[in-house]
């Protein structure tokens, strides 16, 4: 393979190697696709104010997530069905996490189950979470994680209804034959049925419960003594509530921007919701990093860490673990390099006076007069 020197070569690769359905599942958004581009384009429309004569000779990335030790903020998001990209699927990506010392987030709809993937070896791993109408699936899906070693969940909660992936629909997309969704594959609902549009499309409307609500956070916490982050969150308002309602942390994510087209991008959103969370919780971001430099701007604008998704699963497809951990390694250098040259020596000095923004021109806006 010639020498890949970002992260985004990755998917060119990536759709040279992966049948088309299975392509364009991955990469695609919603509808229009212009939050799919604005969660790339937010980021170029934030510049930085680097300080120079400050000795960083020695940086250091560390931070806790939920009071786990980690590497640096960066961490993995969750992807559905991996095995599609890679056949170690979710092993490949659990050990690249693991040996980069950061943590994983294991999807729902993954292609191995939560005991499969624990059993790869020692890691920090989170679990993100569907609810079915069927809540003695959820119950049991979310004891089986715990029991797994996995210490939090990722609630997601922006998916009463699948949003419209044109690319999936004219694919007809399923999940090959050969793959099941793991975890549900005792509960007969680990399978795909074929559709005149998406097959996946078709499980969501039969089996994800659109009644989910705010109090639903709270069921939760009865029957798991996990943490648990809220997964897309785009406004104060919601992130005040979710403090309310006792999450452990909130994730800034517009769903990989599969959802609903026209969202803000996320880094256009965070720093709303980190005002939202008034510091009583920490705040992440997904969506659309794809630089070291992505990830000093998330964290400048007040994320405690961030999370990568379709990065691993291009990697993933172009060279299994290997490329994943290459991923991780390429955003690592990258982030130390920005730190270095914006004269931050470890992430608590990372601050807003750091960057400034396109939206900082409002009158209204906090930092206008710098």
């Amino acid at each position: 393979m010639a020498t890949i020197t970002n992260v985004t070569e990755y998917q060119a690769i990536a759709k040279q190697k992966l049948p088309k359905m299975v392509y364009d599942y991955y990469a695609s958004g919603a509808e229009d696709e212009w939050s799919l581009e604005e969660n790339r384009n937010a980021f170029t429309r934030i510049l930085f104010r680097p300080r120079i004569l400050i000795d960083v000779s020695k940086i250091d990335m560390t931070t806790t997530v939920l009071g786990f030790k980690i590497s640096m903020p960066i961490m993995i998001a969750p992807t559905a069905m991996q095995k599609m990209a890679h056949p170690e699927g979710e092993y490949a990506t659990a050990r690249a996490a693991s040996a980069a010392g950061t943590i994983m987030t294991l999807s729902s709809w993954a292609t191995s189950s939560v005991e499969e993937v624990a059993s790869t070896g020692p890691g920090i791993r989170f679990f993100q979470l569907y609810v079915y109408k069927n809540r003695n699936v959820v119950a049991q899906l979310v004891k089986r994680a715990e029991r797994a070693g996995f210490k939090a969940i990722a609630l997601t909660v922006d998916t009463p209804r699948l949003g419209r992936r044109e690319a999936d629909i004219k694919n007809r997309f399923t999940l090959p034959p050969f793959l099941t969704l793991k975890n549900f594959e005792g509960l007969d609902l680990g399978k795909m049925d074929e559709a005149n549009d998406s097959g996946l499309a078709s499980y969501v409307a039969g089996q994800i419960d659109r009644s989910l609500s705010w109090k639903d956070v709270q069921w939760l916490q009865t029957i798991t003594s996990l943490p648990i982050l809220v997964k897309g969150v785009l406004t104060a308002e919601d992130a005040r509530i979710a403090v309310q309602v006792g999450a452990a942390g909130i994730i800034v994510s517009n769903h990989g921007a599969r959802q609903l087209d026209y969202v803000p991008a996320t880094i256009r959103a965070l720093e709303e919701v980190v005002k939202g969370a008034q510091g009583r919780v920490p705040v992440f971001l997904d969506g659309g990093v794809r630089r070291g430099t992505d990830v000093f701007k998330a964290l400048a604008l007040g994320a405690s860490g961030i999370f990568i998704g379709r990065p691993v699963v291009f990697s993933l497809a172009a060279d299994g673990e290997a490329g994943v951990r290459n991923v991780l390694q390429m955003l690592r250098e990258e982030f130390e390099l920005t730190m270095a040259l914006s004269g931050c020596r470890n992430l608590g000095e990372i601050t807003r006076g750091h960057i400034f923004t396109d939206w900082d021109a409002s009158p209204s806006h906090p930092t206008a007069k710098l």
